[in-house]
Order: C-alpha cells, then sequence, then structure tokens
C-alpha cells in the first residue's frame, strides 16, 4: 500500500503564503504585537493561528507555481498586506500618546519622561505611557482581540492573494486614521484642557493682583494634585471612550476587508 504525498508541496505553499500575511501583521497589530511581548511567543501564536486558518482559508490561496519567482512574489505581497494592516491598525494607539501628553502638560508634569514599553521604550509623558499600558490590558480583558483576528480572516475578501495592493486606497486610509487618533486623542484630554484654561486664567489674574507672590511655586503643587486628582475621576470615561473607537476603527477594518 502507498500513500501519494504530491500534496505536501501545496499544502506548504498555502501555508507559508497564510504565515507570510499573519506574521507580519502581529508584527505591527496593537495588543497582540506589543514589543514587550517575546518575539517567540508572537512567532508561536503567528505559526498557530497560520495552522488553525489553513483550512479555512485554503480555497482563496493560489495554486503552487513552477518557477522562483512565481514562489517569491506572492510571499512579498502578502508581507506587505499584513505591513499595510498592522501599520493601520498600530495607528489609532497614537491616541493614548496624545492624550497623555496634553494630561502631562496641563497637570504641570510635561517633564516627567518615562520609558514606554509600549513604544519600544522610547521616552515619553509618564501618563502616555500609563493609558498605553491600560489600553494594552483592556483589549485583551474586554476581548477586542478577538476583532483583529476576524478582521485579518475578512481581509482575504478584499486583498486576495495575487491582487492589486491597492495602495493609494492604503495611504488615504492611513491618513485618516492618524486624523481620527489624533482628534481622539484631544477628545480623551478635553477637560485637561478646560482646566488648563480655567486655572492658568486664574493664575495670571492672581499674579496681576499680587505681583510680589510668586504664583507659579505657590500654585504648582496646587496644579499637580488637582490634575492626577482629575485623571483619577476621569480615567474610566477616558479608556471606555478609547475602546469604543478602537472597536468600531477595527470593525470599519473589517467592513472594508
Amino acid at each position: 500500500m502507498t500513500i501519494a504525498l504530491d500534496w505536501l508541496p501545496e499544502l506548504a505553499f498555502s501555508y507559508l503564503l497564510l504565515f507570510a500575511r499573519l506574521g507580519a501583521f502581529l508584527m505591527l497589530a496593537p495588543a497582540l504585537g506589543e514589543s514587550s511581548i517575546p518575539a517567540r511567543i508572537r512567532l508561536s501564536f503567528a505559526l498557530l493561528l497560520a495552522l488553525v486558518l489553513q483550512p479555512m482559508l485554503a480555497d482563496r490561496l493560489p495554486a503552487l507555481p513552477n518557477d522562483l519567482a512565481g514562489l517569491l512574489m506572492p510571499m512579498l505581497r502578502e508581507i506587505a498586506i499584513g505591513l499595510i494592516l498592522g501599520v493601520l491598525t498600530r495607528l489609532l494607539t497614537m491616541a493614548t500618546q496624545v492624550a497623555g501628553s496634553i494630561i502631562a502638560f496641563q497637570a504641570g508634569l510635561g517633564i516627567a519622561q518615562t520609558a514606554d514599553p509600549t513604544q519600544g521604550g522610547q521616552q515619553g509623558a509618564i501618563f502616555g505611557g500609563f493609558l498605553s499600558m491600560l489600553a494594552v490590558a483592556l483589549v485583551f480583558a474586554t476581548n477586542l482581540h478577538h476583532l483583529l483576528i476576524a478582521a485579518l480572516i475578512d481581509s482575504y475578501m478584499i486583498f486576495e492573494p495575487g491582487a492589486d495592493l491597492m495602495l493609494d486606497d492604503a495611504a488615504q486610509m492611513a491618513i485618516d486614521v492618524i486624523a481620527q487618533g489624533f482628534n481622539l486623542g484631544v477628545q480623551m484630554a478635553a477637560p485637561f484642557i478646560v482646566f488648563g484654561l480655567v486655572f492658568n486664567l486664574g493664575a495670571g489674574i492672581l499674579a496681576r493682583l499680587m505681583p510680589q507672590l510668586q504664583v507659579y511655586f505657590v500654585l504648582m503643587p496646587a496644579n499637580i494634585f488637582v490634575g492626577i486628582l482629575l485623571f483619577a475621576l476621569l480615567l474610566v470615561m477616558m479608556m471606555t471612550w478609547y475602546l469604543t473607537a478602537f472597536e468600531q476603527h477595527v470593525s470599519m477594518l473589517r467592513g472594508a476587508g
């Protein structure tokens, strides 16, 4: 009794195509692709996810080519698609950095910089690093990372292997996502902007009424205290707003896919 193994090259090619897109996406995707997660864990997750999805998406993958060029070009195209999707989902996370920078500035802690694990250890406002880490934890806690995987699966409906990359549409969407992320960050920090305007206006009036008083040194502790108090009171509202926008953004990518 003999068993034919001529299906193995076709299976290996389809698996590598899936892994190319999944691996590139998971390298940049928020929550799933954070630099704080060890590279071996992300690689293992991408390999296992490609293994699970291979039976589901096998009919959408092209046949095994006969030459080396026909083998490499689909792989490079899949990697490019994964990078595009990863960047489009990652850009929205800039909202936490924008909000954190505004909050730190208005609370008088703009010079308090710390390493942000979600940004590869780069220096950033301490509020921004905290909001970024909290956003990652809440994405997993609310199972929104399932939407990321679903969006990646749905991407095979429009970014079919072998089709054009549609770079113009991807660039326009990236611009829209950047604008949306900046707008979301400003909305999250809007109460602190109002607080900063009122506080600085009052400090300016007090400085004019009492020139001999060192307003900056007297009011700075109060500015920091009230800023931290507002941050504690408004944290739930800010993160709820962020998670709602994150869900809508990923759902939009699913709809586009």
